[in-house]
């Protein structure tokens, strides 16, 4: 028996019923929204993890889901790929992340200073030492932005097996069975590539009922870290305030009559409040000291902006 038989043979005697019944045709995607989102999610997370590989920008975007069988997909990876065998724990199953080799080769230019300008490398070959090594690299990316992507309905964990180039021995499941295929596609430096993630679709059954749940217009959970990230940067942000002693009116006359020597006369006292603002805003009112040869502000109230509206169409 063969190798690729023999897993075949070894999968289906561990499926049950249902399973078995679930993966002879290919569900209806409708039936799964949640993988659309989880999908997305996973283009925005490997673009932001692209960052930690080159500071040229890489955009990764969702080119179609689909469900197709797994022979199909391993035939057509063939010679043009590298795949990665990734386990799931909570699923009891494994899965299959697909780098073309356009992708890799895109990735090796960036990472090593390119520029765009070159043509694009296309010649169909074996990959080398330095190039398995990106791959690598790339498939620890995609792993950790697996992780965040499924964390929208659950914590999943995605533990790296092994690296596979022969597509006979990436088999994950009965060739003959269903896959949900997703295809990626990346830009980076005027150079395309694609990645794809293979899911046995009886891989899927512990979590079938939360990906029948859209939850796509839910909203989004905060990222504490960002939040933390977010609030200490815009505690930095510098502002200006001032402190207003008294306001009063004048006339275009009198300021036209204004002149150097001029005193003006205020109506404030040591005990009178200051009106502290910012951007014309105001925030507080202050009792004005002295500390140290230098005049000091006391906060003794918040400024009630819509009294003050209400005070001042009175005034007027």
């Amino acid at each position: 028996m063969t190798h690729r038989g023999k897993a075949s043979t070894e999968a289906d005697a561990h499926m049950s019923a249902p399973e078995r019944l679930f993966d002879s045709a290919g569900v209806s995607l409708d039936r799964m929204p949640m993988l659309r989102v989880i999908f997305d999610r996973l283009a925005m997370q490997c673009s932001e993890n692209a960052r930690q590989l080159s500071t040229a920008p890489a955009y990764f975007s969702v080119h179609s889901i689909k469900t197709e069988r797994i022979g199909k997909i391993l035939e057509a990876a063939e010679g043009k790929a590298v795949v990665a065998v990734l386990h799931v724990q909570a699923w009891d199953a494994r899965i299959m992340v697909g780098l073309d080799n356009k992708l890799i080769f895109a990735l090796v230019e960036a990472l090593f200073g390119g520029d765009g300008s070159e043509s694009p490398y296309i010649e169909n070959r074996a990959l080398t030492n330095i190039e398995m090594r990106v791959a690598q690299k790339a498939f620890d990316l995609i792993t950790r932005a697996l992780h965040k992507a499924f964390s929208v309905i659950e914590e999943t964990h995605f533990k790296f097996e092994r690296v596979e180039t022969r597509m006979d021995f990436a088999v994950v499941a009965p060739r003959n069975n269903f896959a949900v295929l997703a295809k990626l596609n990346l830009r980076i430096l005027g150079r395309a590539g694609e990645f794809f993630v293979a899911i046995p679709q009886a891989a899927l059954n512990p979590i079938r009922q939360s990906l029948t749940a859209d939850r796509s217009n839910d909203a989004a959970t905060p990222d504490p870290r960002w939040s933390k990230q977010i609030k200490t940067e815009v505690g930095k942000a510098e502002v200006m305030v001032q402190a207003i002693i008294e306001e009063d009116g004048f006339t275009l006359g009198d300021i036209a009559a204004l002149k150097v020597g001029n005193v003006l006369q205020l109506k404030a006292t040591p005990k009178s409040r200051v009106k502290l603002e910012c951007n014309s805003e105001p925030l507080f009112w202050c009792q004005l000291g002295q500390a140290e040869g230098k005049y000091t502000l006391r906060v003794d109230d918040i400024v009630d902006a819509e009294q003050e509206f209400l005070d001042g169409l009175v005034n007027h």
